[in-house]
């Protein structure tokens, strides 16, 4: 696994007040009726299932915006694959805020951990292939600095994080700019001369288009039908024919069914959305423990 970074709050503290706001409105009526301002509490955070852990400190702080006495004690790593049962963290604070914040830190982190539980799979089932695994942009509007925190956390890389940051041709480009020619040659114009330029294809005559035209890495798009991935290993085989260096990166429909055949077409990266857009959330408990 990468190095982890951690996030700078500044980040993704708006996204836990949001989600808080939208939960407790002008507030949680429940809580307020039945339990004592004063009451105190602990709580413990429950894995209920295998699972691989990401993002405590999004539930951590979730709880520590209602109230920054709370004591958090966090007993698990970020990227440590834990058992059910295990107590990911443990929460010493008013039981109001524990009852209010549960729904939100939960949320979270149920959807995050399942983000990094699939990528530690797909990212173990390829292990030992010469070959990357890469998140993409169809992430959660609003989450998409922690799904994408949530990859790496289970092993595999971040791709652009947004359309700032590197620059991707894609179909609907090209058919503006008129070809991919014309679409490489402004692109060329336009950024500096250490970024590289990727080109989206999809058939061999767009393979042989962009590879005239320069392009320094060629996004192999919708090549795998099903499990089948004969018709990646043609364009590869044509491409690095064509010139032996280009960076070749497989994208469309890569999902844990057929990964490890994509992986073993000869291409240098895979990129799949099914990380972020088809991760089922984990199942996570909180279980509260009075003084």
């Amino acid at each position: 696994m990468d190095k982890l970074n951690p996030i700078d709050k500044r980040f993704y503290l708006p996204i836990i007040q949001s989600a808080i706001e939208e939960d407790i409105g002008h507030g949680d009526i429940t809580t307020d009726a039945i339990i004592p301002l004063d009451t105190m509490a602990t709580a413990r955070i429950l894995a209920k299932q295998d699972l691989v852990v990401s993002c405590t400190f999004v539930a951590e702080d979730t709880f520590k915006l209602l109230d920054p006495t709370a004591q958090i004690d966090i007993n698990v790593k970020e990227g440590e694959v834990i058992s059910e049962g295990t107590a990911i963290l443990e929460i010493k604070a008013r039981a109001r805020v524990i009852l209010s914040a549960e729904r939100v830190a939960l949320n979270l982190l149920q959807r995050l951990c399942g983000i990094t539980t699939v990528t530690h799979n797909m990212v173990e089932s390829i292990k030992g292939l010469d070959v990357i695994l890469l998140d993409t942009r169809k992430t959660t509007p609003g989450l998409r600095i922690l799904e994408k925190y949530a990859v790496k956390a289970g092993g595999a890389h971040n791709h652009r994080f947004g359309l700032f940051d590197g620059v991707l041709i894609k179909d609907n480009h090209i058919a503006i700019a008129g070809s991919i020619k014309n679409a490489v040659e402004k692109a060329r114009q336009s950024v500096h001369h250490l970024m590289k330029i990727q080109v989206e294809v999809s058939n061999t005559q767009e393979i042989i288009d962009a590879l005239e035209a320069g392009a320094d890495s060629l996004l192999l798009d919708n090549m795998v039908e099903g499990n089948n991935v004969n018709r990646l290993k043609t364009a590869v085989d044509l491409a690095q024919g064509i010139n032996p260096d280009i960076i070749l990166e497989a994208s469309g429909g890569i999902t844990p069914d057929n990964l490890v055949q994509t992986a073993s077409t000869g291409v240098h990266q895979i990129s799949s959305g099914y990380l972020s857009h088809s991760a089922p959330s984990v199942d996570i408990s909180l279980r509260i423990d009075m003084q």
